[in-house]
C-alpha cells in the first residue's frame, strides 16, 4: 500500500512517499516558494536529487507537479494507487490525542485552532484542501505534534493563571515537536525490549523541546501554549520572566506584534552569540575564542541540563536518555558538554562511541546509570505508520 507523508508550509510543500507496512521510501523531495515567485522544488529518487524549476501559483497546483512526477518517474501508474494521505499538523488543541481521519469537522477544528499556530495551521488546512482536490479517493489523515503530549496530567499542563484563560482562551500547555518523541520513544521500547520504560527524549534542533515518558505516553513536556516555551533555541528565547515582556514594551514602545517577532525570531543562540542561530557556527566560534559564542552554549547546554534533571526527578528515575534532532544527532560537542554536566546523576559519557553523527548508538558508558543514546527521528515515518494503521 502506498501511503504519502505531507508537510504543508505557507509556501512549502514536503513529500514523502512510501510503500507499506515495508516502509520503504519510493520518492521524496520539496516544494518551494509556492505562490511567491521563483518558484522551484527536488525530488530524491532512485539515490539521485533532481532540481526543478516551475512556478507554482498554489498548493493544488504543488500537488498536480508531484503526481506528474510519480507518473514521469514511474512511481505509480494510478493516482489510486495511493490509498492515504498523512498531513502534519502543528496544533491539535485538547481535541485531538490520536492521529484521526480528517473530514470536515477536523478541518474545521484545523482552521479553528490557527490562533494558537497562525504560521502552521493556516498552511496546513491549504495543504489539505489542495490534496483533496487532486487525490479525492485517498483517505487523508490528521497527524498533530500535540496528540502525544495530552496524556500529561492537569497539573503539568495547566499554568497557574486566571482559571478563565484556560476555560474561555484555552490557554494551556500543549508542547510540540510529539510525532519525533513519538517515534524516538517507539525505538527506544523497542531497542530496551520491553514497553514500562521511563524515558527523557531531547529532540533538539533549531527548535527544541524535551519530553518525559513513562511507559511510552507523555508525562511532561518543555514547549508550552507554543513553541516558545522551554529551552533556548536558535532564535527563540525559551523560558523567561514574563514580566520582561510589559517592561520592555512600555520602555521601547514595540508593538505586540514586534514583541512576537523579537522573542521568536531574534533571540536564543542568534542573541547571545551575536553569531548566528545555527548551532554549527555557534561551535566554529568557540574554537576561535568568541566569547558570546561560548556563553550562548553555556546558557544552551545549562538549561537543558536543566529540563533532564528536572525530569529525571519527576519521574523518579529514568531507563534511558535520547538525543535526536538536528543538534542532538549531529552536535558531538552538545550532547558531550550535556551529558558530562550529567555526572552527579551517575550519567557517563563514551567519548569514543559519541564521536559520530546521525547514527543509531548508545553513546553512554557500561557503568553509567541511565543509558545515553543517539536515536534519529523520522516524523515522516511516523505519519506513514499512523495513517496506515487507520487505513
Amino acid at each position: 500500500m502506498k501511503i504519502l507523508s505531507v508537510n504543508a508550509g505557507s509556501s512549502s510543500l514536503k513529500f514523502q512517499l512510501y510503500e507499506m507496512p515495508e516502509e520503504k521510501v519510493l520518492i521524496s523531495g520539496g516544494m518551494e516558494r509556492i505562490g511567491i515567485g521563483n518558484s522551484f522544488y527536488t525530488i530524491k529518487i532512485n539515490g539521485e536529487k533532481i532540481k526543478k524549476e516551475k512556478e507554482l501559483n498554489n498548493h493544488s497546483e504543488a500537488f498536480k507537479t508531484l503526481v506528474d512526477e510519480l507518473i514521469e518517474n514511474n512511481v505509480v501508474e494510478s493516482l489510486d494507487e495511493i490509498k492515504g494521505i498523512g498531513h502534519r499538523i502543528v496544533q491539535g488543541g485538547a481535541y485531538f490525542d490520536k492521529t484521526v481521519v480528517i473530514d470536515d469537522d477536523v478541518l474545521a477544528k484545523i482552521e479553528e485552532l490557527s490562533a494558537l499556530a497562525p504560521l502552521h495551521n493556516p498552511a496546513a488546512a491549504t495543504g489539505i484542501k489542495a490534496a483533496f482536490e487532486v487525490f479525492p479517493n485517498a483517505v487523508q489523515t490528521a497527524v498533530f505534534d500535540t496528540a502525544f503530549h495530552q496524556t500529561m496530567p492537569k497539573e503539568n499542563y495547566l499554568y497557574a493563571v486566571p482559571y478563565s484563560w484556560y476555560e474561555d482562551l484555552k490557554v494551556r500547555r500543549y508542547g510540540a515537536h510529539g510525532t519525533s518523541h513519538k517515534f524516538v520513544a517507539n525505538r527506544m521500547n523497542e531497542i530496551l525490549g520491553r514497553e514500562d520504560t521511563k524515558l527523557i527524549t531531547c529532540h533538539i534542533g533549531n527548535g527544541a523541546s524535551i519530553s518525559a515518558v513513562v511507559g511510552g505516553k507523555c508525562l511532561d513536556t518543555s514547549m508550552g501554549l507554543t513553541p516558545n516555551a522551554g529551552l533556548i533555541m536558535g532564535t527563540r528565547c525559551g523560558d523567561i520572566d514574563a514580566s520582561i515582556i510589559p517592561y520592555v514594551m512600555k520602555e521601547t514602545g514595540m508593538s505586540p506584534e514586534e514583541m512576537d517577532t523579537a522573542i521568536n525570531k531574534q533571540s536564543g543562540l542568534l542573541a547571545i552569540s551575536k553569531k548566528s542561530s545555527d548551532s554549527r557556527d555557534i561551535e566554529e566560534g568557540i574554537a576561535e575564542g568568541d566569547e558570546n559564542c561560548i556563553l550562548a552554549q553555556k546558557m544552551y547546554v545549562r538549561k537543558i541540563v536543566d529540563y533532564i534533571a528536572k525530569y529525571y526527578m519527576e519521574m523518579g528515575g529514568c531507563d534511558a536518555i535520547c538525543f535526536t534532532a538536528g543538534i542532538g544527532e549531529r552536535s558531538i560537542d552538545t550532547r558531550r558538554d550535556v551529558i558530562n554536566a550529567l555526572a552527579p546523576l551517575g550519567i557517563f559519557l563514551d567519548e569514543d562511541a559519541n564521536n559520530i553523527k546521525s547514527e543509531e548508538r548508545k553513546i553512554s558508558t557500561p557503568d553509567s546509570k541511565v543509558e545515553c543514546w543517539i536515536i534519529p527521528t523520522d516524523e515522516e515515518l511516523m505519519i506513514a505508520r499512523d495513517t496506515f494503521n487507520l487505513i
